[in-house]
């Protein structure tokens, strides 16, 4: 399968997950979810770079200044180039993004624009400043002193996490509004925008994103030199290729399993009929069971262990609390339970096997100072990257899904939201094209920086003023 054809199958999913969460009149609500959803399964793996990677390049040239080893400088020159190829297709696909939001939700925008606006010009200002400071950092190579060069890096950190924050800060907002008062007309007034930046969801939505974020590009970045150790390149600068990335997911992997649960029980505070779709659980139940695996079709789960009051536990810390099920709303108000309690149990799954990957590597590494040995551990790693990206749709489909039928939770329907204009299949068959064309730019940029030698990082004069292939 090509890159082009993953990017439309994931499309297609999302986009048939996404219309069958709420039933429309309108003839193009379908199309708009799918050209949203097309935009959001390319454009969020590139955050997940934007948000992490830089903080790792200068953990590489940090590591590069204290030891003087030249493989580290290779490593974060090498990387820093893969930093600037993802930033400028995400500046393409945050702008499509950007545009969809007005073109194909102008109700949305319009009657909420007021209260998540601040949001969104806080993020155009994080974005010049990453974009200045990230041109900065990757020609400075050769022409700042060493010091100077990784100081120019820590702008670039700062406004990818902050930019990136605004717009978590917006996602989390839609799931629990707040910060406005409503007339006897329905229109919004009395708007504070710090007050709708900082609600509940805000807060375990930005750690589980970040944390995906170094899962998903330690997972990629380690795949990458998993393969070349596979094929027998032992040097420093594959090792370090390997080692860096590796300690990284080992980190955040288990990390991410105890925010997940502090995730799983702020929603069963704020969106109880979401975590019953987590569950499949649709009567309100005193001591509710919990299940792990199996698959949910026909309206109930088949398969999988059942234990005992576990999502009771879980969820309020009391096996005998009471868990609200579907029950508790309309049929009209409910999401596509299948759709989401599989892609829950999916995230887990993966997260679950990405953290066992990396206390495995942590074993080896921690007891008996090396890598392990066996073919199968880098097997494992390299198919940890697409399992990684796999979980992390997922986890979108969790939450965007687990919302529906609402736009804004309780205040606005999907439905009320899109727009009435004609020309959408147009416009989204031109969006396909779009992504496949940037993605074959990225793949030959990529594979060209790739046949370049480690060593000519290092060996590049201070004179050298091309920093892409």
């Amino acid at each position: 399968m090509t890159h082009g054809e993953m990017v439309d199958g994931i499309a297609s999913l999302l986009g048939s997950v996404l219309a069958q969460a709420d039933p429309t009149p309108q003839a193009y609500l379908l199309e708009a979810r799918q050209m949203q959803a097309l935009s959001l399964g390319v454009h969020i793996p590139l955050v997940c770079f934007g948000i992490s990677f830089p903080a790792i390049v200068l953990f590489v040239e940090g590591l590069w200044l204290r030891t003087g080893n030249p493989a580290y400088k290779q490593l974060a020159k090498r990387w820093s180039k893969v930093m600037l190829i993802l930033f400028a297709i995400g500046v393409v696909t945050g702008t499509i993004l950007s545009f969809e939001l007005g073109l194909l939700w102008p109700n949305f925008m319009e009657r909420w624009g007021e209260v998540f606006g601040f949001a969104f010009a806080l993020e155009g200002v994080a974005f010049f400043v990453e974009a200045i400071f990230i041109a900065i950092y990757v020609y400075g190579w050769d022409r700042l002193s060493p010091r100077l060069h990784m100081l120019s890096g820590v702008p670039i950190v700062v406004a990818g996490v902050f930019g990136s924050s605004m717009v978590i800060a917006v996602n989390g907002w839609m799931n629990t509004p707040q910060g406005f008062e409503l007339d006897a007309q329905g229109n919004v007034t009395d708007v504070d925008p710090v007050g709708a930046l900082l609600n509940p969801n805000l807060w375990h939505e930005e750690v589980h994103m970040y944390l995906a974020g170094f899962i998903v590009a330690s997972a990629l970045v380690a795949g990458v030199y998993a393969v070349a150790w596979l094929r027998g390149r032992r040097g420093d600068y594959y090792r370090a290729g390997l080692v860096v990335p590796l300690a990284v997911l080992a980190l955040a992997a288990p990390a991410q399993i105890v925010v997940g649960d502090w995730a799983a029980r702020t929603v069963a505070e704020t969106q109880p009929v979401k975590l019953a779709a987590f569950e499949g659980l649709h009567e309100t139940t005193e001591g509710a069971d919990l299940t792990i695996g199996g698959v949910y079709y026909d309206g109930e789960v088949h398969g999988g262990i059942t234990i005992p009051k576990l999502l009771s536990l879980l969820a309020f810390h009391d096996p005998n609390a009471t868990v609200k099920g579907l029950d508790t709303v309309s049929a009209d108000d409910r999401p596509p339970v299948g759709w989401v309690r599989n892609s829950f149990q999916v995230m887990v799954g993966i997260g679950t096997l990405l953290a066992l990957l990396g206390l495995w590597f942590l074993y080896f590494r921690w007891r008996q100072g090396r890598l392990p040995r066996s073919r199968w551990f880098y097997r494992a790693v390299v198919a940890a990257g697409p399992l990684s990206l796999v979980a992390l749709i997922c986890g979108w489909i969790v939450t965007e899904v687990g919302r529906q039928p609402w736009i804004v939770y309780e205040f606005m329907r999907v439905e009320e939201a899109v727009t009435g204009a004609e020309g959408i299949p147009v416009g989204y068959a031109t969006l396909v094209v779009v992504y496949i064309g940037l993605a074959a730019i990225a793949a030959v940029m990529l594979r060209r920086l790739a046949r370049k030698p480690p060593e000519a990082e290092t060996a590049a004069g201070a004179d050298e003023i091309e920093v892409l292939p």
